[in-house]
């Protein structure tokens, strides 16, 4: 009997349980990032399955894969494959939604203590000279009685968002059309239906929307302009949410009180010849390599759930959508939605 052909993109991401696991139910080949879309193409030409993080997967990829059964986004954002082609080919496409949730928020939180108390600019004058004193250009501030504004209150942003009022007592406001003010009321959220007044009256902003044609530079210039000089900003979503170029300027301007961000418009960040590259070596930003995710926890929780996926795809049983995303949601062959 023929052995299944499995593909995964991204090999940098080491996930070496799941790995070990496909080896024993197919032949592997792993990929690097950054990959062209010619050499994708050629490599599953021959593929049963194929798994992706950041790889783009274009409608060109999944056309020339003839035996392709099953896309599998081992991760939650799904905007690097083309959805409409692969439901023209009837190949399901799944994510695994649900692993990191408490993780990335965690991980927010902890960005935005870490610029509240000025840990940068501290731990970096520590290392350099070895003692600091308490100097006024040093007082950091608290998030307890702080007001946070959490754009995009999905699951992500209510735990976020739970951590910050019930952890530390601050206030939250919530924007995100998508969800009502009840709902939100139900995880100490206050709703705002603008997200100018949001970004007016919040010290700290954290973004968890995803991305679409709508969300794309969300906070753009007109958006920052409405924070106020001293407010801090966390993106642990996607880098699209924000106009980056426009984040520069503010940053340089010495408009915003601190940024901190895990994901970029453009991966990876590089010291010299990204737009975001002036950022580097500045106190009041944190630039993290898109590693909220990355815990022993949530880890051994997306290795084992994206498992599950590729046997259910592999095994021939429709695959288990848990995601609300209206693009997964609009797939109708070889998919399951369970309740909730």
């Amino acid at each position: 009997m023929t052995r299944p052909l499995i593909v995964r993109t991204d090999r940098e991401l080491e996930v070496p349980g799941l790995d070990a696991a496909l080896r024993e139910r197919g032949d592997l080949v792993l990929l690097p990032d950054g990959i062209t879309e010619a050499a994708l193409a050629e490599a599953v030409a021959g593929a049963d399955l194929l798994l992706m993080c950041y790889t783009p997967v274009t409608a060109r990829v999944i056309a020339a894969a003839p035996r392709l059964r099953g896309i599998v986004k081992y991760g939650v954002g799904i905007d690097a494959i083309d959805i409409p082609a692969a439901i023209a080919r009837g190949i399901p496409v799944v994510n695994i939604p649900e692993y990191a949730e408490a993780t990335v928020a965690e991980g927010a939180i902890t960005l935005a203590l870490s610029l509240l108390k000025r840990l940068p600019e501290v731990a970096g004058g520590m290392q350099r000279d070895g003692w600091l004193w308490p100097e006024t250009r040093l007082l950091g501030r608290d998030l307890a009685g702080a007001c946070v504004g959490v754009v995009g209150c999905g699951r992500i942003g209510r735990h976020f968002a739970g951590i910050a009022a019930a952890g530390f007592g601050a206030r939250v406001l919530g924007y995100d059309p998508q969800v009502d003010a009840a709902t939100l009321a139900n995880h100490g959220i206050e709703k705002t239906d603008s997200l100018h007044d949001l970004l007016s009256a919040a010290d700290v902003v954290s973004l968890h929307a995803t991305l679409g044609p709508g969300s794309r530079a969300l906070i753009g210039r007109e958006e920052l302009a409405c924070l106020g000089p001293g407010a801090i900003l966390v993106n642990t979503a996607r880098g699209a949410l924000i106009d980056e170029a426009a984040l520069v300027e503010t940053v340089l301007a010495g408009r915003i009180g601190g940024v901190a961000l895990d994901v970029y418009g453009q991966e990876p960040l590089a010291h010299a010849g990204h737009p975001l590259s002036p950022l580097f070596g500045r106190d009041e930003v944190i630039l993290f390599p898109h590693l909220t995710f990355f815990t022993h926890e949530a880890q051994a929780r997306l290795e084992a759930d994206t498992l599950a996926r590729c046997e259910e795809i592999l095994g021939g049983l429709p695959v288990t959508v848990r995601s609300h995303d209206p693009r997964l949601r609009a797939q109708g062959k070889g998919v399951v939605f369970p309740p909730g």
